[in-house]
Formats: structure tokens, sequence, C-alpha cells
């Protein structure tokens, strides 16, 4: 499962109100690539797939293909809006390495 911090869950409900999507989630996931190897991967969808993993934390639907779970499990969602940038941020346990910039990692 991934926990939805309270930034998190204020700024994807507002762009998924934005979006105007019928029954709109957030969609996480992993490829390759990055200078670590492996990259999140996060956007807003509303159609399920067979082998998606779907849950809701913190009010907020969240959907995982089965690939890329395995590597997820137990990783926070959050959103900064700071000066080192804005946007939403991984907290992955699983995570051997992650880059300077956050956006990949390594297991």
């Amino acid at each position: 499962m991934i926990k939805v911090t309270e930034n998190a869950k204020h700024k994807a409900l507002e762009l998924m109100k934005e979006d105007g999507k019928k029954n709109p989630f957030i969609r996480v996931g992993v490829k390759g690539g990055g200078c670590s190897g492996l990259m999140y991967e996060l956007k807003l969808d509303n159609i399920l797939n067979e082998n998606d993993k779907s849950f809701v934390d913190n009010g907020v639907k969240v959907v995982v293909d089965k690939k890329s779970f395995l590597y997820l499990v137990g990783t926070t969602l959050d959103f900064s809006g700071g000066l080192n940038g804005k946007g939403f941020v991984f907290s992955n346990p699983n995570a051997d390495r992650t880059c300077g910039c956050g956006e990949s990692f390594s297991l």
C-alpha cells in the first residue's frame, strides 16, 4: 500500500477536480530509466487495467500496476511546494539508493 500525506491529498484532489475526468484516481508506477536505474511515474487516470491494484488512503484512490507494486510497497507520497522545487515526492523504504533530484532510485 502507498500512504498519502495530507499535502499530497490536497494537491491530488485539486488536480483531479481541475482535470474533470469521471471517477479519477492517481496512477503510480515504476519504469526503467533515470540516473539510478528506476524512475517513478505519476499521472491522473480513470481507467483500471486487469492487473491493477487499487486502494484508498487518506481519501485518495491510488492505483498501481502489479509489477510496480512490488517496488512501491510501503512508499509514502507527499507534495512539496518548497524552494527546492514543487511537486509530488516519493519516500520509498525499499530504495537502496536515490538520485539527487529524488526522481529515480535503485534496489
